[in-house]
């Protein structure tokens, strides 16, 4: 199973946001041997999941921790040395998207992350921006989603 992540980069109450992705995790990997989880690695939302993430690696076994990268330029470059330095992520994939100008290359970047998961784990809480597009892709071409702002208490 491959899930991807979509949210926005400031997130409030991180402590509930952090608690119900984890719950959310924990219901969609308890079926699978195999878990890849493509992170994107910027703002808030990103940083929490990746952290979830990495704590159910110590309770599951089979879970990838992957960073895909939106560039290749050489500022990214230096930015994937530190993160593979400080040990995050399992391993980093730069998807299909070296065409697209770097104006683009995140939204592009996300498009792809959500049309190759199974599922989407998601924090949107209001209908602009990058992250309310990347969840209309998602509900489009029909992935499961869970909008855990659905589900804060």
């Amino acid at each position: 199973m491959i899930i991807t992540f979509v949210g926005h980069s400031t997130v409030p109450l991180r402590d509930k946001v952090r608690q119900a992705v984890l719950t959310q995790m924990r219901d969609l990997i308890s079926d699978s041997e195999q878990i890849l989880c493509y992170l994107g690695g910027y703002g808030d939302f990103d940083e929490i999941c990746a952290s979830v993430c990495k704590e159910l690696k110590s309770e599951y076994k089979g879970i990838e921790l992957v960073f895909v990268t939106p560039y290749l330029d050489l500022s990214e470059r230096r930015r994937i040395k530190d993160i593979v330095d400080q040990k995050i992520y399992d391993s980093i994939l730069y998807p299909p998207i070296e065409n697209v100008p770097p104006k683009f290359a995140i939204s592009k970047r996300n498009e792809w992350m959500v049309r190759n998961a199974d599922a989407v784990i998601a924090f949107v809480t209001h209908c602009y921006g990058g992250a309310y597009q990347s969840l209309r892709i998602a509900d489009r071409i029909g992935k499961k989603i869970v909008n855990v702002a659905d589900h804060l208490d």
